[in-house]
């Protein structure tokens, strides 16, 4: 499956693919997991996850609040009105409901693995079939897409990865697998695409500090998860209004009460704490650590792609700052 070249952008009027590897080269973004997929990282591998149900519950919480507001709101101007808007809402947000409660039932998908000392990654498949791909011929691309209504411009996207079966024997329809990140795409796509870039040609220094489930809700095992996550959201708006960061400590605020955030995270908690790990008995030893000799190394190809892109980037900043000072 071919694609442009890293650092090729294509625009249309309504759209925009910015395509970022193969190979790898750096985006000029920082690191940012920006959709909470870092599930386990360590000094061999890093492990990113697609499952959100918080995601679901932000998005379907606002909802159920509108037409809580409009049947409390109601209730004594107009009766009949209420309880339609009452009704109608339970119909209109409990079918996704029942499909988030049943997504709570189901195992979390096995993440994707990428190891840095093999420069390798596993992609877990159906069956227990799992593949081993090397990093340099793994394809990225953020996609953003535009509508234009009488409601105004909405600007939709995503950052998609893909892999190649290296059995050259596969069939047709089993020869290339994609995983799509619902994260905006354009810098943002670029910003989560840095993450795993990042770690894999640097190391794990480079990333954010984030709530990684391996060294962060970890540490919720072993009490209650629910009232775990509500004290530590809860002394998050303390120390910011103790800082006198008003503007975070209300944010803080509105995420609890229009998006549900706390329900959000205690419902990742929950199904992330431990996140899953990958049970093949092949892939454990392959994610042992090797000694630095053995480590596997960049191509000539990557190592001039990234010198030349690391030159541009250097260019770039050197006119902006120009431009600022002139």
């Amino acid at each position: 499956m071919s694609t442009p070249p890293a650092g090729t952008t294509k625009k249309r009027m309504l759209s925009r693919n910015d395509y970022l590897a193969p190979l790898p080269i750096p985006t000029g973004e920082k690191p940012q997991d920006v959709l909470n997929t870092i599930w386990r990282k360590n000094e061999v591998f890093l492990d990113i996850g697609n499952y959100s149900i918080g995601s679901a519950v932000m998005v379907l919480w606002p909802v159920v609040m509108l037409f809580l507001s409009l049947a409390y709101g109601l209730r004594n101007i107009s009766p009949d009105v209420s309880a339609f808007a009452l009704i109608g809402g339970g119909i209109i947000t409990g079918i996704p409901a029942l499909f988030i409660i049943q997504g709570l039932f189901r195992d979390v998908p096995l993440p994707l693995r990428f190891n840095r000392q093999r420069r390798e990654v596993c992609v877990p498949r159906d069956d227990g079939e799992y593949w081993i791909v090397p990093w340099e011929t793994v394809t990225a691309a953020a996609t953003q897409q535009s509508s234009v209504s009488q409601a105004g411009k909405a600007t939709m996207g995503l950052l998609i990865i893909g892999f190649e079966n290296p059995d050259p024997l596969a069939k047709e329809d089993h020869k290339h697998f994609s995983l799509g990140f619902n994260c905006g795409g354009g810098t943002t796509a670029m910003a989560l695409w840095e993450c795993m870039r990042s770690y894999m040609e640097i190391g794990p220094e480079v990333l954010p500090v984030t709530n990684d489930f391996e060294g962060g809700r970890e540490k919720l095992r072993g009490r209650n998860v629910f009232w775990g996550i509500c004290c530590e959201y809860v002394d998050g708006i303390r120390q910011y209004l103790i800082a006198q960061e008003i503007g975070k400590a209300l944010w803080l605020v509105i995420a609890a009460v229009l998006l549900g955030a706390p329900l959000a995270m205690m419902l990742e908690a929950w199904k992330l704490s431990p996140p899953p790990d990958l049970p093949y008995p092949d892939i454990i030893e392959w994610s042992k650590p090797l000694p630095p000799e053995q480590w596997a190394k960049r191509s000539p190809e990557l190592e001039e792609a990234i010198a030349k892109r690391n030159a541009e980037l250097a260019a770039q900043a050197e006119q902006m700052l120009l431009m600022e000072q002139s």
